[in-house]
């Protein structure tokens, strides 16, 4: 890069391709408050939900590539065009991957009236009676964590899905649906306040800001493991240098202590990883994914 050569020179787009309110939301906007400080330019953090996030992940695709206009994607852009009929965009030919944010583990958390402490209840409750469970949205991690654990348990539990993780707990905390299924930052305080009571973290290790909550796998579902990736992207085509300016600022961003304290604080794992490091994590989640995709038979028009 020349010295000529300066970004950004005007504000930033940062698009949340799902409601206020989520992980997503909360990273993105957790890093704009830093980023304005490292580029001393605006970050405007722009909510465009719908569709499973497809609204939001194409309106970035089709943006100039430029660097002036990025997604805060999560684990559904690597599976979304595997269940969507039409997604709107190619994760592998219209995006350049900037950073790997961050990621959180999954929680399975229920209504304080349903008769189970744990996952393994929860399976031997379902197989007596019909049982459901929200997700914030079709395609998301929650909604396939859930499938996952449909096939590894030998149940069904009715899926449930909702236009963002917010909208989900409520519904979860008002009784109007059994258990949940969302990343664990959102409903951490949720599970404090005694509004919901925890059944599970998703990934292999207990987490720290919920101790005494058993992972699924330690409680008869050996191998269950599923977390919920928070990652930066460009439109293809964005000049290389201008990547690296944006996976610098990002990564500046997501490390600074305030940033780190409140991710951690309500259970995400900070990250901020190289460019190359969060490309080859994207094709491992998308082999993954695409394969339990094909066994649950899961589809949406």
């Amino acid at each position: 890069m020349s010295s000529a050569q300066t970004f950004p020179i005007r504000p930033v787009r940062i698009v949340v391709p799902y409601p206020p309110g989520g992980p997503n939301d909360i990273v993105a906007r957790i890093a704009a408050q830093q980023l304005l400080e490292i580029w001393r330019q605006a970050t405007v953090v722009d909510n465009r939900s719908g569709a499973g996030g497809n609204i939001g992940m194409e309106l970035v695709a089709k943006s100039s590539p430029d660097g002036y206009t990025v997604c805060v994607v999560s684990t559904a852009f690597v599976i979304n065009s595997s269940l969507y009929s039409r997604a709107g965009y190619d994760p592998l030919k219209d995006f350049v991957p900037v950073t790997h944010a961050a990621s959180s583990a999954l929680l399975v958390f229920a209504h304080p009236s349903l008769p189970v402490r744990n996952m393994a209840e929860l399976a031997k409750l379902a197989k007596t009676r019909p049982l459901n469970y929200a997700s914030p949205s079709a395609g998301t991690t929650g909604h396939l964590g859930g499938e996952l654990f449909n096939m590894m348990a030998g149940i069904t539990l009715q899926h449930i899905p909702y236009k963002g993780a917010a909208l989900a707990i409520t519904d979860v905390i008002a009784g109007q649906v059994q258990v949940g299924v969302t990343a664990l930052p959102p409903v951490v305080p949720h599970v404090k306040s005694g509004a919901v009571k925890a059944l599970g973290v998703t990934r292999l290790k207990r987490e720290t800001s919920l101790p005494d909550v058993p992972t699924v796998a330690e409680v008869g579902f050996p191998g269950y493991d599923v977390d919920n990736m928070i990652g930066i992207l460009a439109p293809a085509g964005t000049l290389p240098w201008v990547v690296s300016q944006l996976q610098a600022g990002f990564a500046r961003a997501i490390n600074a202590p305030q940033s780190r304290d409140k991710l951690i604080a309500i259970g995400f794992e900070p990250i901020a990883s190289s460019s190359a490091d969060f490309s080859v994590y994207l094709g491992s989640e998308m082999k993954k994914w695409v394969n339990v995709i094909k066994l649950s038979g899961a589809k949406i028009e």
